[in-house]
């Protein structure tokens, strides 16, 4: 085995970046290999040839699964893994090593762009479902890295924003989540997010990486850092941070070398992080793969989508259809259909059938198929007129709506939460001339239905991958009864949700102000009506719940399918603290399970309690603590549909919190003001920055902040910059790369650039951007042949034997 002893210092410091945009650096000296990492959290892309981080270039093809979005409807941690499995086998036949997945961030706000992405608003949920994936992808011998660790809520400036959080809401809210992946699931590698965490980049941030993730949780492995997400290769070293990709050349080695040098490092601090990746290199050529079955892989992401169709709205049981009923379909969405996200995640399916190219194998008869409106939301009145004709030519209209890739995507966060207006004037044309209308949703994340009363069924199939629309015709005739449950709530309108007015946030400084009220948290303790509450989904069959009892080891009830065919259910269990105590929401999610059952047919369920059913973090004491005090045990179908209600006392403590402000204890967080806030946070609040001021940039900030620079060439860059992006999202075709340039920060320039720029030259572009073009434009071109001389004198130390490179 190899060990960090058996390496020189300049072989320790260039292991600690990556070679090219997927491949770790070799060192063929002591036949230690690269290893491979590719994006997978729905499906493996694997870039054969020119490869780039956000998609634009081809990839292998592969099984596309649900997102993950998607699959969270299933609350199913069984299929979970079983896709895990799926793709852990693709991966390795696709030779990659460490696959970038899954992503398990908290969706803090319907319009956080990468919400299709990740699973759930409660980390109970994302946590449980994210472990299966983990221990199927690893089974195959694949390493997962669940990602974006962490406080990674928007896309808006998200590679040099500060999110600001205090501890209670950290660790309950947006650690919860990687705390049961890590504890349960063993993942080998960790993403670190792009972000700032409370002022220290996540990549460095010790606190997040040595002493939560590494100290109290016992994970060992290696945390990788997002592409072009490092920002201080030194500080990583010491904070925790091992990997940094994709390729800053050997540019983060020199630093690193300086720095020991310089005694601002030891040796002995490389050798932590080196003996991490060398054992992931170990781990990662002892297990060996099942092989691919891309047929059985389909099948399964078939399966995947049924399980996880959420049935919203079914007014006089329109749903199922029968055999042999006549459909008009309508809808761009029907003929070329959204399955996926854009952007890392996009993967090349192995197959992929739209709606009209999976009907003919159903039992539903097809009258005519009208386009209805344009992607690109631009009105067109034939193309209404005849989707108004064809509604006339059937018994049912099968309406395809959707969220476009415009309107979604990563790198960008979501303007709002609506349908585009040529689609729901298309509906209400429609549903005027014939009622029995179906709308079937496309779209990873929450949206506003205030013309859900218009029609007569609404089924949500997210994003469904390469099989979803096989799989919605088997929900809608019947052949599949529809088990899926909203993972996320779906609020009244965007105006209704925590953090309505204050998401994306355009400057550094993102607060977050409403603590743990986030999602349900939030609605079910300031009483907020919703439009779906967290939890709901409706089938074809009914439920009834019996007979609840509950010990100090957990909840055991009945549940019984009360209709006429098999089904699913998932019962939910929350939990509500009585007594006063350390402040709290209303209803918490501590359990869940999914039964699957006959017409008739009763199961006995038990919901165990565990040591985190009933603790809260004392910020105080700088630990968990139960929170003692009498609870409500409820259980039910959704957190507003409680069936079953029994009390529990619970012995433990009562921490000692702060006085807490009155809008967290009430949860009507909208109503905080800055000086509650500091009183959560226990600190002062950072500084906003005046609108409109100029701004004199530094090394950390965006490219989109050059609007407000003092050099007018800075300002007619970014000004170009968002011409190009709004062109092209004028064309329905989000450009990720503009959508990346746009957010990147100065210094990503020198960590994404395989080594052609140097951090001084990082700088002296900053001094441009400021109005200091000459001497600006003299360190570019003095810096360029420094660098390149640097490290032509590292590759040949490298490139030497072990005798001669521990002489240099």
């Amino acid at each position: 085995m190899i060990s960090a002893d058996n390496l020189t210092l300049p072989e320790k410091a260039a292991l600690l970046s990556g070679e090219s945009v997927w491949d770790s650096r070799p060192l063929p000296r002591l036949g230690l290999r690269s290893l491979v990492l590719s994006d997978g959290p729905h499906g493996v892309r694997r870039q054969l040839g020119s490869g780039d981080h956000l998609g634009i270039n081809a990839s292998a093809k592969a099984t596309c699964f649900p997102t993950s979005a998607t699959v969270a409807n299933s609350w199913d941690p069984a299929l979970a893994e079983r896709i895990g499995r799926a793709l852990g086998a693709e991966a390795a036949a696709l030779e990659v090593d460490v696959l970038l997945g899954p992503g398990l961030n908290i969706k803090r706000s319907p319009l956080g762009g990468r919400n299709f992405e990740y699973f759930s608003e409660d980390p109970l949920l994302a946590g449980v479902l994210a472990a299966g994936y983990v221990r199927g992808i690893q089974s195959q011998g694949t390493a997962a890295c669940p990602k974006h660790f962490a406080v990674n809520s928007q896309e808006t400036r998200r590679m040099s924003s500060d999110s600001i959080v205090d501890e209670r809401t950290l660790r309950e809210m947006y650690l919860a989540a990687f705390e049961t992946v890590v504890r349960t699931a063993s993942p080998r590698t960790i993403m670190s997010s792009y972000n700032k965490i409370n002022g220290v980049y996540a990549h460095e941030n010790s606190h997040l990486l040595n002493d939560v993730l590494r100290d109290e949780w016992g994970f060992d492995g290696p945390v990788v850092s997002d592409w072009g997400g490092g920002n201080d290769a030194v500080a990583a070293v010491t904070g925790g941070g091992t990997l940094e990709m994709p390729s800053p050349g050997l540019g983060s080695a020199l630093e690193i070398l300086a720095a020991v040098d310089e005694g601002r490092l030891t040796e002995a601090d490389l050798d932590v992080r080196v003996n991490e990746i060398l054992a992931l290199t170990e781990w990662a050529d002892s297990v060996e793969a099942e092989p691919v079955d891309h047929d059985a892989n389909h099948a399964l992401a078939r399966a995947a989508a049924e399980q996880s169709v959420v049935l919203l709205r079914n007014q006089d049981s329109l749903l199922p259809l029968a055999a042999g009923t006549k459909v008009t379909v309508i809808g761009d969405f029907a003929e070329t259909p959204r399955y996926q996200g854009a952007g890392s995640s996009q993967v090349n399916p192995t197959r992929l059938a739209s709606a009209l190219e999976a009907l003919p194998g159903s039992a539903l008869e097809l009258a005519t198929y009208a386009q209805g409106f344009r992607r690109d939301g631009v009105a067109d009145e034939a193309l209404a007129l005849a989707a108004v004709e064809a509604a006339l030519q059937a018994d049912v209209v099968l309406l395809y709506l959707g969220l476009d890739e415009t309107r979604e995507s990563e790198g960008k966060d979501r303007d709002d939460m609506t349908l585009a207006a040529n689609q729901v004037a298309l509906l209400e044309r429609v549903a005027a001339i014939n009622p029995r209308v179906v709308v079937v949703l496309s779209a990873g994340s929450a949206i506003e239905m205030p013309w859900i009363d218009r029609v007569g069924a609404v089924a949500h199939g997210y994003l469904g991958g390469q099989a979803g629309a096989e799989a919605m015709l088997s929900v809608l005739t019947g052949e599949v009864n529809p088990s899926g449950r909203l993972a996320e709530t779906y609020p009244l309108s965007l105006a209704d949700t925590p953090t309505a007015g204050a998401f994306p946030v355009e400057q550094e400084s993102v607060v977050y102000r409403e603590g743990p009220y986030v999602g349900y948290r939030y609605y079910t303790t300031a009483d907020v009506p919703v439009l779906f509450p967290f939890g709901f989904g409706l089938s074809y069959t009914t439920f009834e719940y019996a007979d609840l009892k509950v010990t100090g080891s957990g909840a055991t009830f009945s549940v019984t399918n009360t209709g006429d065919r098999a089904g699913a259910e998932v019962a939910q269990l929350y939990i509500s603290r009585v007594t006063e105590g350390a402040y709290r929401p209303a209803r918490e999610l501590r359990g869940f399970q999914k039964v699957h059952l006959a017409a008739g047919e009763t199961a006995r369920i038990t919901v165990p309690f565990d040591d985190a059913t009933f603790r809260v973090f004392d910020v105080e004491a700088g630990a968990w603590a139960i929170d003692a005090g009498d609870y409500r045990i409820l259980v039910g179908a959704s957190v507003a549909d409680i069936r079953l209600d029994a009390p529990h006392k619970v012995a433990g403590v009562v921490p000692a919190f702060r006085d807490a402000p009155e809008p967290y204890r009430t949860g009507r967080v909208v109503e905080a003001t800055d000086a509650d806030v500091e009183q959560l946070l226990g600190r002062a609040l950072p500084a906003p920055v005046q609108a409109g001021a100029r701004l004199t940039l530094g090394t950390n900030d965006p490219f989109r902040a050059m609007h407000h620079a003092r050099s007018p060439l800075g300002r007619l860059v970014a000004k170009v910059l968002r011409s190009l992006i709004a062109r092209s999202e004028a064309k329905g075709k989000p450009d990720l790369n503009l959508y990346f340039l746009y957010n990147m920060p100065f210094r990503a320039l020198a960590k994404m650039t395989n080594g052609m720029v140097s951090m001084a030259m990082v700088d002296s572009i900053v001094r441009i951007a400021n109005g200091h073009f000459f001497t600006g434009f003299g360190g570019v071109v003095s810096g360029f042949f420094r660098q390149a001389g640097a490290q032509r004198r590292l590759k040949n130390v490298l490139a030497a034997d072990a005798p001669a490179a521990s002489e240099s």
